[in-house]
């Protein structure tokens, strides 16, 4: 066994950290190790001593790695950012980990605070906020709350699979259509249908809007990058079928992957807007601390022929590193590079008539907001049978 010393920098850990060994892909999931977080204060390291028997590939995966969900009463559900990066100044995540398992989601780091592998872990042992709703409801209906758009599913994907079962991001959709209250929300999954008997008459009264992430129009890529995820088709279908019932979908460019998606920019943006889609924005590939060794492993396994192009063209928008957290650079990149998407997609939106960053998220409406009628009881007071207050007002 052997101490691991994190790097604190933004990039965490550069190819040197990288696993000498040959990594498979695994079917159905995304990242193709279990790397410590960088919480770890010790590491261990695998190797053949001869003594092991071999391990079919195909049961390990199926047992070793099957989707966990566990449950978890928080403390707080609503989280805030002072970010210019972002639209949005508040978010609600039903869910930590999310089983997508999307190589490059930004959110993997956050599992190394609950003591788990921002790798295989991320995507297969994920926690549900079970009382999301009901902190939600409490929250709303303090006399300090004001009232702004609450972004729903941003860190991890409120639709994902676990959400046909525990249906939180429904309970927490029915508190604020209850209140009037205004929410846009991001995903990459059909199950957001599910909810539009709530979200058409919120959208009517300009309190809903969707963005739909779409990365590439290659199911087999996809298969790879986002493994359970909803097909790039099915999305698409969905952009339609929301469109028709009237609620305002954006589209998600993200990420854009130099060689990998990015020579589908202008046939991505044609196919949103042809689906209905109303605007459009894009980030390029972020790689923040454990991201950057797990993508580019998933780099050499499926696509070791230009893993390294990719990365150094990566470099070239990140000012000669893996990463570069700043605002304003983070999302888009610099350099001549970064400049060339950008004005590849800034035309093909003008050419195809969707508009920027930000779209109808910006305009709901947070002055019809009112407070729910009902309020959970404490934790102490629910021992005492009392099952809620009333709103006096």
């Amino acid at each position: 066994m052997k101490a691991i010393i994190p790097q604190h920098d933004d990039s965490f850990a550069g190819q040197t950290m990288l696993p000498p060994q040959s990594l498979k892909p695994r079917k159905g999931r995304g990242a193709v190790s279990n790397l410590q977080g960088r919480h770890a204060v010790h590491g261990r390291e695998g190797f053949d001593d001869g003594w092991s028997l071999p391990v079919d590939d195909g049961e390990e995966t199926a047992s070793a790695w099957k989707t966990q969900v566990s449950d978890e009463q928080a403390r707080t559900i609503l989280s805030r950012n002072t970010s210019p990066d972002l639209p949005f100044g508040v978010s609600l995540n039903p869910y930590r980990g999310c089983e997508h398992g999307c190589i490059y989601c930004f959110a993997r780091p956050t599992h190394s605070y609950l003591g788990l592998s921002p790798g295989l872990d991320f995507e297969s042992r994920i926690v549900a906020k079970v009382n999301a709703p009901e902190l939600l409801r409490r929250e709303l209906a303090k006399p300090s709350y004001v009232a702004e758009a609450i972004a729903l599913g941003v860190n991890t994907d409120a639709y994902q699979p676990c959400e046909r079962e525990r249906q939180l991001t429904r309970r927490v959709l029915e508190v604020l259509h209850e209140c009037d209250h205004p929410v846009g929300l991001i995903t990459k999954s059909s199950l957001i249908e599910r909810d539009i008997d709530l979200l058409a008459p919120m959208a009517a009264r300009r309190l809903a809007s969707v963005a739909i992430t779409l990365t590439t129009l290659d199911p087999a890529i996809s298969r790879t990058l986002e493994p359970r995820a909803a097909a790039p088709a099915r999305r698409l279908r969905t952009i339609r079928t929301l469109t028709d019932v009237g609620i305002p979908v954006g589209v998600s460019i993200a990420p854009i992957i130099p060689f990998v998606t990015e020579p589908e920019i202008e046939q991505l943006l044609e196919a949103v807007r042809d689906a209905g889609a109303i605007n459009a924005h894009y980030v390029v590939l972020r790689l923040p601390w454990e991201v950057n060794p797990l993508f580019q492993q998933w780099l050499e396994a499926h696509f070791p022929e230009r893993a390294q192009r990719v990365m150094n063209r990566v470099r070239e928008m990140r000012g000669g590193k893996d990463y570069d957290s700043s605002f304003g650079a983070r999302m888009h990149g610099e350099g001549v590079w970064a400049d060339l998407i950008r004005q590849r997609f800034d035309k093909a939106v003008h050419r195809l008539g969707l508009h920027g960053r930000g779209g109808r998220f910006k305009q709901l409406d947070s002055t019809q907001f009112r407070r729910p009628l009902t309020v959970p009881a404490m934790a102490s007071r629910a021992k005492g049978g009392n099952a809620g207050q009333l709103d006096l007002f």
